[in-house]
C-alpha cells in the first residue's frame, strides 16, 4: 500500500505546537517572575503641615512644642479668674516686671480687641529697648520659648505651680537666665524689646498671668487681668 503524505496537515500541527509552546512559557514566566519593588511618589508621602515654633532648650537644640494662639498671649480656657485667684496673688506683693514703672503708670488693656477678634488677655508696659525686666516673684523658669507672635519669651512659674507668669517680645534674655533654673523677685531676666510680631517702633514688654491647670502646660492656663493685681496700689 502506497501511504500518502499531507503536507496541509504537517503544517496545521507545527503551527498548532508553536502556539502551545508560547501559551506555556507566559504561564511559566508569570509563575516564577520576582516581586516587582515600587517607589512611593512624594504626594503619597506623609509630611508635617503645622506650623511650628522652635523652643529654646538649655543646650541651643530646637524641639517642637505645641504653639500659642495668634495673639502673643498664651492659649487660654474660657473661664473666668476667680476673685480668690486676685486676692492671693495681691498678697504676694507682686512686682511690677518692668524696671523704673509704678503702679500708676500702668494702664489696663487687657481686653483690647487683637487680629480675628481674640482679646489681648494681658498688660502691655511701653518702655525703652533695653529697659531691664525683672521677675515679679519667686519661681522657677517653666520655658523658654521662640514664637512668631511672641518673639523672645520666657515662662515663669510661682513656687507652687498654681500661677504662670508670661513675658513676651524681650530684647534679650539676661545672662544666667536658664530654663529649668530659678529666679528671684526683682531679679533681671531680660530686657524690653519688640520681637514677634510687636513693631519695631513701639518695644514693649507683654505680661501675661494665667492659672494653671492640673497638668501645668506651660502654655495654656486660665486667664487674669495682671491690671487688677496692682490696682489696689494705685492713688
Amino acid at each position: 500500500m502506497t501511504r500518502t503524505h499531507h503536507p496541509r496537515r504537517w503544517r496545521q500541527a507545527l503551527i498548532l505546537g508553536a502556539v502551545l509552546a508560547g501559551l506555556a512559557g507566559v504561564v511559566i514566566g508569570t509563575w516564577f517572575r520576582p516581586a516587582a519593588t515600587t517607589t512611593p511618589s512624594p504626594s503619597s508621602v506623609n509630611t508635617p503641615t503645622a506650623d511650628v515654633v522652635a523652643v529654646i532648650a538649655p543646650s541651643g537644640a530646637a524641639a517642637a512644642e505645641p504653639a500659642p494662639n495668634t495673639d502673643a498671649t498664651p492659649a487660654v480656657l474660657a473661664v473666668p479668674a476667680d476673685a480668690s485667684d486676685l486676692s492671693r496673688l495681691r498678697a504676694r506683693g507682686l512686682m511690677i516686671p518692668v524696671k523704673g514703672f509704678s503702679a500708676p503708670q500702668l494702664s489696663d488693656n487687657y481686653t483690647q480687641g487683637r487680629a480675628g477678634g481674640a482679646l489681648h488677655e494681658a498688660l502691655d508696659i511701653m518702655a525703652p529697648r533695653g529697659t531691664p525686666v525683672l521677675a515679679v516673684e519667686d519661681g522657677p523658669i517653666a520655658k523658654l520659648f521662640l514664637s512668631k507672635p511672641g518673639g523672645i519669651t520666657l515662662y515663669q512659674f510661682d513656687p507652687s505651680g498654681e500661677f504662670a507668669y508670661y513675658y513676651a517680645h524681650l530684647d534679650a534674655y539676661a545672662d544666667g537666665i536658664a530654663e529649668g533654673g530659678s529666679v528671684r523677685k526683682g531679679q533681671v531676666i531680660g530686657y524690653v524689646g519688640s520681637t514677634g510680631n510687636a513693631s519695631l517702633d513701639a518695644p514693649h514688654l507683654h505680661f501675661a498671668i494665667y492659672k494653671l491647670g492640673a497638668e501645668k502646660q506651660w502654655w495654656r492656663g486660665t486667664p487674669i487681668n495682671p491690671f487688677l493685681v496692682w490696682r489696689d496700689a494705685r492713688p
